[in-house]
């Protein structure tokens, strides 16, 4: 496929979501750099959907998706790919604050009730007093969702190709003539769903770069014996310095909630990152740990105002932004994929909640 209508930079969540929607009326490669597409950010994910999380830009987007990642259409997958989890929201005496301001930014969208921490989190140390329970978190099967947008891709007729880098693009006038490592190609239409790697994909394509920021978040996957249940919540800190989730019985996973800046790479965790992450969450609960089984990182790349960035370029009509999703790409995949192809074909968005304008590049301009 060297002359498709569309092409897709990038082969993980975003552009495997998307591709999976316009490949049902077009022709859609996507172009993906590693030798197997989800490689950085989507392999990395600590998986959960919760309401909350990204705030009140993003908190839209993730109710939208929530109904489909519980129980998608039987022919994209047998079953949902949700499965219980909650969120235990907890701070100290001096966090009064940052609770309330969470209860009061999603009043009436999410619901948040106040509760004893220590009554759902045993081990929790005393200090720890304030408590905000979201009930509606779930664990997300990541590689499932993942899988199962390609899978509606190929199905489609759209062809992924891998360890194909894109070296430069520009328009001509028949639309995009493409320079890759393997070859030129020509199309339409060039969708830029490149995550940590969204502006340098701009700027070699001639599109002024937005300012998409990669950001590394450092997880580790801890053993703790002593952790009483499997089922316990998500526990994130309100002053976000930590949370951590269980990840089967006796282990969890855990960061410090770190932000470090990076360029677009292939993220390594940081041993300061690490220490600072065990340091928080002995702090937090008297379960004495076992030992790091292992520790990892990953790129989170957000726009300068940290909403994503959804839309065609004001300056280059031919090339439709799908990047700075942040850390909540995975859970707002479905409404954002549905968004973004509603635009890219010019009907109406398919929910009434979401404003496109929140997230059009021309805001940058």
């Amino acid at each position: 496929m060297n002359n498709p209508d569309i092409v897709i930079i990038g082969g993980g969540m975003a552009g495997a979501s998307l591709g999976a929607h316009l490949a049902a009326d077009a022709r859609v490669l996507i172009l993906e750099m590693e030798d197997r597409p989800g490689y950085h950010a989507t392999g990395r994910s600590v998986a959960f959907w919760e309401e909350t999380y990204g705030g009140a830009e993003v908190q839209p987007l993730t109710t939208a998706s929530g109904s489909f990642l519980a129980t998608p259409d039987a022919d994209f997958h047998d079953g949902g790919f949700l499965s219980p989890r909650r969120t235990l929201h907890i701070g100290r005496a001096g966090d009064e604050a940052r609770r309330d301001a969470l209860l009061a930014q999603f009043a009436g969208k999410v619901d948040l009730q106040l509760v004893d921490p220590a009554a759902l989190v045993p081990g929790l140390r005393p200090d720890w007093t304030l408590g905000v329970l979201e009930a509606s978190c779930q664990d997300i099967d990541v590689a499932a969702l993942h899988a199962a947008y390609l899978r509606r891709f190929r199905r489609s007729g759209g062809e992924i190709r891998l360890g194909t880098m894109l070296v430069a693009g520009r328009v001509d006038g028949h639309g995009w003539r493409i320079e890759t490592s393997e070859g030129t190609i020509r199309c339409r239409l060039l969708i830029d769903a490149a995550g940590a790697w969204a502006d340098a994909v701009a700027v070699a394509c001639g599109v002024a770069p937005i300012g998409i920021q990669p950001l590394r978040r450092t997880v580790a996957q801890l053993r703790v014996p002593t952790m009483p249940s499997a089922d316990l919540p998500l526990v994130m800190d309100l002053s976000e310095r930590f949370y951590f989730k269980p990840e089967g019985q006796g282990r969890l996973w855990l960061t410090p909630h770190d932000e470090s800046w990076s360029p677009p790479c292939d993220a390594a965790p940081e041993e300061l990152a690490v220490a600072e992450a065990i340091a928080r969450f002995e702090e937090a609960v008297d379960w004495p740990i076992a030992a790091v089984e292992r520790k990892w990182a990953g790129l989170r790349s957000f726009a300068p105002d940290r909403a994503p960035v959804y839309g065609f370029d004001p300056d280059v009509p031919g090339f439709f932004w799908f990047a700075g999703q942040g850390g909540f790409g995975i859970q707002t995949a479905p409404a954002a994929a549905l968004l973004a192809s509603a635009l890219i074909r010019g009907e109406t968005p398919p929910f009434a909640s979401l404003d496109p304008g929140a997230y059009s590049p021309a805001r940058f301009r």
